[in-house]
Order: structure tokens, then sequence, then C-alpha cells
């Protein structure tokens, strides 16, 4: 049963994730950053893992906050579903397009907090929603707090996007994709996939 629930609560936000990895693929999320909302509806519909999202902020104050609490809670509920990492091929990797825009994840659930993000586009613009502008900043900082939460090493890199919404889209969805990758069971590890016997 590789499932976590995960609440994280302070003076700036409340959270509550719930995470299972042998999922559907279905999803509830709501942060009250909608653009927020839609990248990790994309995550949990890729990955094929249900994920629930609620979240409540000082978003009056900015969103800043709220999306780090949430990439951190994620991080966690996947570091907990996860376990002790047995029996899982670990290593994942996608390359997806969406439209004009083209990225690549290659990450592994390592114990090893660490990402790295090459964006290679002339252009970051910005979108603009209902009440809240999610910036490249945004998805970086929301990105770095997963990675430390789920202590895994995630690569990104950006080869092509002009709108900003298709580039964030193409970088969660193959997020999603290696993500699916990783957490998958090979019958033919019986262990820990490391060399040193742990991660």
């Amino acid at each position: 049963m590789r499932r976590a629930t995960v609440t994280r609560k302070s003076r700036e936000t409340t959270i509550a994730v719930s995470l299972s990895l042998d999922g559907k693929g279905r999803t509830r999320v709501k942060t009250g950053i909608a653009f927020l909302d839609h990248m990790l509806s994309l995550l949990g519909t890729h990955a094929v893992v249900d994920l629930s999202v609620n979240a409540r902020g000082d978003l009056e104050v900015d969103l800043h906050h709220t999306n780090e609490d949430v990439g951190l809670a994620v991080g966690e509920a996947l570091l907990k579903a996860v376990g002790n990492h047995r029996g899982i091929r670990r290593f994942g990797w996608a390359y997806v397009p969406m439209e004009e825009a083209l990225a690549r994840v290659v990450l592994d659930l390592s114990g090893r907090p660490k990402l790295v993000l090459r964006d290679q586009r002339t252009s970051r613009k910005r979108l603009k929603g209902s009440g809240t502008a999610y910036q490249w900043e945004d998805l970086e900082h929301w990105l770095e707090s997963f990675v430390r939460a789920g202590r895994l090493t995630v690569h990104v890199d950006v080869f092509a996007g002009e709108d900003f919404h298709h580039t964030c889209e193409a970088v969660f969805k193959a997020l999603a994709r290696a993500l699916n990758q990783a957490i998958q069971r090979d019958s033919r590890v019986t262990g820990v996939p490391s060399s040193k016997g742990h991660l």
C-alpha cells in the first residue's frame, strides 16, 4: 500500500496532501492558485497516481508561501509513499512536447535532493490569471521545494517554448512521466536498487 498523507500547518499556510502511487491518475486539487492547480492535476494524471491537495494560504500577501509549502508537502508525501525504495526502478526520464514547447526531465529517487534547471528559451513570458500571476521563478521555486522534501535528484531541460503556459505544461508532464517510470516495481529487483544496499 504505497500511500501517504501529509498535513502541514503554519501561520502562513494550511495544507493537506494525500498520494497513492498505485492509483489511476485521479486528482483533486485546490490551492487557491488556479495555475498551480492545473499543473498539479497534470502531474497526477500523467504520473498515473492519485493526488489530493487542499491548501489555504496568505494569498492576500502573494502566492510565494502557498506555492512553496505545497511543493514541500507533495514532495514529503512522495518520499513517504515510496518508503524504503525496495523493488522500484528508481530512475525515470521523459521528453514531452506541448505544441511549440519541449521539455525533458531525468530523475533519480536517490535520497539526495538536487534540482538542475536549464532553460534555453529566449523569452520567459508571464501568465496572468484570476488574481494571481504565476511566473518562471514560481515554477522553479515549486520544483526546488518538491525536490528538497522528496529527496530526489531532478534535471529539467527546456529546449523550446514561446508560450509560458505551454512550457510549464511540458515540464510538469515530463516530470510526471519520469516519476511514473521511476516508481514502477521491477520484479527483478528484490532489494534497494543500489550497489551500496541503501539510498
